[in-house]
């Protein structure tokens, strides 16, 4: 039987990460096959575009350059890992997929909706998540989190009303694809893992003891 496919989505600095390794820690506590990936870089291919994408440089980078970036670090990543880990019966948690497109793309960068969510399809084979969970967190308090001091990569690097864009952009696919997509709202580290938690074993079914959030002091 194949496997459950989540994705998280959100805001620079919205918890993802931290969050998807949390879920990854209570899976694996009782017992469910599960593969974390992440996207750009999921592959030793997309590593080294990961690279190219996020390094802070003088030369601008055309949208549409980025755009095919992004895209042919997702074709690899879905043919080399994504699929072949869910028909294998593993459940596959992603940090960041086509969505992240869409949003920084399209309603951050003003491509065309439908050349990005086009070159999406293309590049996943059709490939859509079981579960996409969008953590709320507002691009400012966001963007504190993420750059922490620091300039931050170059994404983080951009503007506040590019993310400001870019998060309304995932308002709008999410009112979209309700049956998809679960928003998740901000709060303590243990709280949010408590709602994704309650929330993904309610949509599959799967039970086990739970897991305790282990934060610093």
């Amino acid at each position: 039987m194949p496997g459950r496919f989540i994705t998280f989505e959100g805001s620079e600095g919205a918890g993802k990460s931290t969050q998807l390794a949390l879920l990854h820690e209570w899976m694996k506590s009782v017992g469910l096959p599960v593969r974390v990936t992440r996207e750009p870089g999921g592959t030793e291919l997309g590593a080294g575009i990961r690279e190219v994408l996020l390094t802070p440089r003088d030369e601008g980078v055309s949208p549409l350059a980025e755009l095919l970036l992004y895209e042919a670090d997702r074709a690899q990543h879905v043919s080399r890992v994504i699929r072949p880990a869910l028909d294998a019966g593993e459940h596959v948690l992603c940090d960041r997929f086509f969505d992240s497109t869409t949003a920084y793309q399209s309603y951050g960068r003003g491509l065309p909706l439908e050349l990005v969510e086009g070159m999406n399809i293309r590049a996943t084979e059709a490939l859509v998540p079981d579960m996409t969970l969008l953590l709320e967190a507002s691009p400012e308090e966001g963007l504190r989190r993420a750059r922490a001091g620091a300039e931050g990569d170059r994404l983080e690097g951009e503007s506040l009303a590019f993310h400001e864009r870019v998060w309304q952009g995932f308002i709008e696919i999410a009112r979209r694809e309700t049956g998809r997509f679960r928003f998740i709202p901000p709060g303590t580290i243990e709280d949010v893992h408590a709602r994704i938690l309650d929330t993904v074993t309610k949509a599959f079914g799967w039970t086990g003891d739970s897991f305790k959030v282990k934060t610093q002091p």
